[in-house]
C-alpha cells in the first residue's frame, strides 16, 4: 500500500486515494498522478478516476479541488449551451458575442441560485424553466379571463392552478395538495 494516501468511508462506500510520481514515455518529465477508487460495499462495484498534473509538488487535496473546479466550469459551459442558447446566437461582432456569452452565463448563475433557494433536492434547470413557463401561461390566461367583467376567480384556485400548471412537463414532480375550498 505504498501509494495509498488516504481512505474514507461514507455509509456503504469506501473511497481510497492513491498518489505517486510516475514516468510516461509521452512526457519528458515525471507526472503527479492521483487515482481515486470508490467501492460500494453492498454491490461490490468499483469506479475509479485518474487525475494527473505536471506539478510534482501538488498535494492530492489540491489536485482534486482543481479538477472539481475544472469540471464545474465545463458543466457551466454545457448548461449555457444546452439551456440558454450559447450555441444558437447569430451575432458576429465582438460586443454581440460578449453580450450573448455573458447573458448565457448570467442565466446559469441565476438558475443555480433559484435552484438552491427552492429547497428541493432534485431540481434541474429543465424543471426551473418548466415552472416559470407554466406560471407565465397561467398569468396570461388569467389576464384574458379577467377582461370579462363577470369572471371572478378565488385566490386559492389561482394558487392551486399555479402549482399544478407550473409542474406540467417537469421531470421531478412535487406533491401538490389540493385545496378544499
Amino acid at each position: 500500500m505504498k501509494y495509498l494516501k488516504h481512505s474514507e468511508r461514507d455509509a456503504d462506500v469506501i473511497t481510497n486515494y492513491y498518489q505517486g510520481l510516475f514516468l510516461h514515455r509521452e512526457f519528458g518529465q515525471e507526472i503527479n498522478v492521483v487515482i481515486i477508487v470508490k467501492i460500494n460495499l453492498k454491490t461490490q462495484k468499483a469506479g475509479h478516476v485518474i487525475l494527473f498534473s505536471s506539478d510534482v509538488e501538488m498535494s492530492r487535496e489540491k489536485m482534486v479541488d482543481y479538477y472539481s473546479l475544472r469540471f464545474q466550469i465545463e458543466f457551466n459551459f454545457r448548461d449555457a449551451k444546452q439551456h440558454f442558447g450559447l450555441e444558437d446566437f447569430m451575432t458576429r461582432g465582438e460586443t454581440g458575442v460578449e453580450n450573448a456569452a455573458n447573458m448565457s452565463f448570467l442565466m446559469v448563475n441565476v438558475s443555480a441560485k433559484l435552484i438552491a433557494d427552492s429547497g428541493e433536492k432534485c431540481v434541474s434547470i429543465n424543471d426551473l424553466k418548466t415552472h416559470y413557463r407554466g406560471v407565465k401561461y397561467l398569468s396570461e390566461a388569467i389576464k384574458i379571463l379577467m377582461k370579462k367583467p363577470e369572471t371572478k376567480i378565488k385566490k386559492e384556485a389561482i394558487e392551486e392552478a399555479k402549482e399544478r400548471i407550473s409542474q406540467l412537463g417537469s421531470i421531478h414532480q412535487r406533491k401538490v395538495v389540493a385545496s378544499t375550498a
